[in-house]
C-alpha cells in the first residue's frame, strides 16, 4: 500500500535523525578509512612523508591533531547524510511501487526489483549532493601531518568551495562522479535489496523485534555491500584529491589502471578494514530507523485504538 504524505514525512525524519547519529559515532573511523584509502594520492603529491602502517597507527597520528580532529569534515557529512539517507529510504517505496516488487511474483523478481529500486534511489540523490561528499573528503584528508606549505590546505567547508571552485569550477566538486555513479549502484543496489529481501526470511517470530538481531543483520548487509563497492570508492575519491592540481586522472578507467599499476590491486582496498568497522554506522541506520518506526507509530496506533474504545 502506497506510503500517504504524513508517512513519508515521518519516514524522512526518522531515518535522516537516525543517519546523523550513527554517522558522527562513526567519524572517527570513517576519518581514519579515507586517510588509509587515500594515502596513495598523498604520498605521491608529496602531502604525506611517511606511509601509514594500519589502523592503529593512523589512529595514534590523528590524535596528535587533537581530540576534535577525528571529527574534521563531519559537518559536511551531517548535512549530506540527512536528506541522502532520508531521500533513500523514502524514495526506494517509490521506486519499489514503480518497478512493481510483490512477493507474490517470486522471489528471485522481488529480490531484482529491491535491487533496482534501492539503486535509484540512490542515484536519484547522488547527483544533488555529491559535492558534499567531496567536501568532507577533501576536509578528511586535509590533517596537520598532510600539510600543503606547512599548513592545512583548507580552512573550513566555506573554503573548501571557495578553493576548489576558483582552480577548477564547478566540474571540480564532481570529480569521480561517474565511479561513484557505478559504485553506488552496486552499493545502495545490495545494500537495500538484500536488507529488504533477507528481513523478511530471518527477522520473524523472537527475532521481530530484536534490536540486536536487526543490527547483525545490517552490519552484515553493510559489510558485503560495502566490500563489493569498494575498488570504486577508492577510485572516486582519488579523482577528488586531483581538483586543484595540475595531473588529473583522464577517467575513472585511467585512475582505476594507475592504482593498479603502482599499488598493486591491495591499493584499490586500502582501509576496506576500517570500512567494515564503519559498518557500524550503516547497521545503525538500518536497525534505528527500524526501532524508531516501530515506536512512532505503535504509539500512533495505540492511541487511535483508546480513542476508537
Amino acid at each position: 500500500m502506497a506510503k500517504g504524505p504524513e508517512e513519508f514525512s515521518v519516514d524522512f525524519v526518522l531515518v535522516g535523525t537516525a543517519a546523523v547519529v550513527a554517522k558522527t559515532a562513526a567519524a572517527p573511523i570513517e576519518r581514519v578509512k579515507l586517510l588509509l584509502q587515500n594515502q596513495g594520492e598523498l604520498l605521491k603529491r608529496g602531502q604525506l612523508q611517511k606511509p601509514y602502517v594500519g589502523i592503529s597507527d593512523c589512529f595514534y597520528r590523528v590524535s596528535k591533531e587533537g581530540f576534535f580532529s577525528f571529527w574534521r569534515g563531519n559537518q559536511a557529512n551531517v548535512i549530506r547524510y540527512f536528506p541522502t539517507q532520508a531521500f533513500n529510504f523514502a524514495l526506494k517505496g517509490y521506486y519499489k511501487r514503480l518497478f512493481g516488487s510483490r512477493k507474490e511474483d517470486g522471489c528471485f523478481k522481488w529480490f531484482l526489483a529491491n535491487v533496482a529500486s534501492g539503486s535509484a534511489a540512490g542515484a536519484t540523490t547522488s547527483f544533488l549532493l555529491y559535492h558534499l561528499d567531496y567536501a568532507r573528503t577533501r576536509l578528511a584528508t586535509d590533517g596537520f601531518l598532510c600539510p600543503v606549505n606547512g599548513k592545512r590546505q583548507f580552512h573550513g567547508l566555506v573554503d573548501v568551495y571557495c578553493k576548489t571552485l576558483a582552480t577548477d569550477g564547478v566540474p571540480g566538486l564532481y570529480r569521480g562522479f561517474g565511479a561513484s555513479i557505478v559504485g553506488l549502484t552496486i552499493y545502495r543496489g545490495m545494500y537495500f535489496g538484500l536488507y529488504d529481501s533477507v528481513k523478511p526470511i530471518v527477522l520473524v517470530g523472537k527475532f521481530q523485534d530484536n534490536f540486536f538481531a536487526s543490527f547483525i543483520l545490517g552490519w552484515t548487509v553493510t559489510t558485503v555491500s560495502g566490500i563489493c563497492a569498494y575498488p570504486f570508492d577508492t577510485v572516486r575519491r582519488r579523482m577528488m584529491l586531483t581538483s586543484g592540481h595540475p595531473m588529473k586522472y583522464s577517467s575513472p578507467i585511467h585512475a582505476f589502471s594507475e592504482i593498479i599499476r603502482v599499488e598493486g590491486l591491495r591499493g584499490l582496498f586500502r582501509g576496506v578494514t576500517a570500512n567494515i568497522l564503519l559498518g557500524v554506522a550503516g547497521a545503525g541506520v538500518l536497525s534505528g530507523y527500524d526501532q524508531l518506526y516501530r515506536l512512532v507509530y505503535r504509539s500512533k496506533y495505540s492511541s487511535i485504538t483508546k480513542k476508537a474504545s
